[in-house]
């Protein structure tokens, strides 16, 4: 997928032949468009103000995502020991059994990396209780490698944002943080300029509220013990591999 990913890159943008619609969009924002073939996929570049970002859809690389993925990421000033993830409910309970039935049903006793980091984490972080997911009890789920980080994160506006969102389990939602990258993902069958517009104003919220959140006196250094779904004993995995 890496080798597909740097072909649709190229040396210079490409003008996308049936992509009409969407090219006039990007144009029209100043952003730059790459592609190969319709309807393989493409890859838009932007700005969110002084931060760049990457757009990609195309073919899912996510097992949970069927049929075409859309994909945004933007590199974030945070540490790099910082991880945290939100993702819709229908979603974090499916990948919750999965890793139940695969690791412990199956007796497998450790997560290999061939396992998305998401699916990890599920295991090595604490969660947010429902009294602290607030607004977004009922819809979401989410965890943190340091949950004080996380619930700065979600206090401002990129809660109501959440909330207002339609969840459903063929529509999964992630945004993660990793390797001071924020990444969002989602299936999106049909990539039309005002969908992608919709996507993006999700993404540069969770942007915004991560970039506002204040780090200097946050000890990141100090990580989460406590696995939030088996205990040590049960599944032994190694935190380095994430």
């Amino acid at each position: 997928m890496l080798d597909t990913i740097k072909r649709w890159l190229g040396n210079a943008p490409v003008q996308i032949q049936g992509w009409g619609e969407l090219s006039s969009w990007v144009r029209s924002q100043q952003w730059t468009l790459r592609a190969v073939r319709e309807p393989e996929g493409f890859v838009i570049d932007g700005r969110s103000g002084s931060t760049a970002w990457r757009l990609e859809w195309g073919p899912s690389q996510r097992a949970y995502i069927s049929g075409a993925e859309l994909r945004i990421r933007a590199e974030l000033s945070v540490p790099r020991e910082l991880q945290a993830l939100v993702l819709n409910r229908e979603l974090m309970d499916a990948m919750e059994k999965a890793v139940f039935d695969q690791y412990v049903e199956g007796v497998q006793t450790r997560i290999d990396t061939a396992t998305p980091p998401e699916m990890r984490w599920l295991v090595m972080f604490p969660k947010l209780s429902s009294t602290e997911l607030k607004a977004l009890r009922d819809g979401y789920g989410a965890l943190s490698s340091y949950k004080p980080w996380l619930q700065q994160w979600l206090a401002g506006s990129l809660t109501p944002t959440l909330a207002a969102l339609p969840t459903s389990p063929e529509r999964p939602l992630v945004l993660m943080i990793a390797r001071r990258r924020l990444c969002l993902r989602t299936s999106l069958t049909q990539p039309d300029p005002a969908a992608l517009q919709a996507w993006l104003r999700l993404f540069d919220c969770a942007l915004q509220e991560a970039q506002r959140v204040a780090i200097d006196e946050i000890d990141l250094h100090t990580p989460s013990t406590q696995p939030s779904l088996f205990s040590a004993s049960t599944m032994p995995v190694d935190a380095a591999r994430t």
